[in-house]
């Protein structure tokens, strides 16, 4: 089974990659989504607004759970 999920490192809980590496003091590993387009528009969460349709969680202590560039169910199903 080839595994279609990433673990993120340095996650934001409030939960978010950060478009600006230099606000941040500790480490953080970029948006797959982001680097593919070369853009800093996509987020994972967004409190109260939006869940990014690659996003499949948290993982203890601060890694997002990040399925790019196949959709989260997709990714979800197959590492069942």
């Amino acid at each position: 089974m080839d595994n279609k999920i990433k673990e993120l490192t340095g996650a934001n809980m409030d939960i978010d990659l950060t478009t600006d590496q230099n606000d941040i003091n500790w480490e953080q590993s970029k948006c797959p989504w982001n680097e593919e387009e070369n853009t800093k528009e996509h987020k994972c969460c967004v409190k109260n607004t939006s869940i990014c349709k690659y996003f499949c969680g948290i993982k203890y202590l601060d890694k997002v759970l990040c399925s790019y560039p196949y959709e989260n169910k997709e990714a979800l199903e197959e590492n069942k």
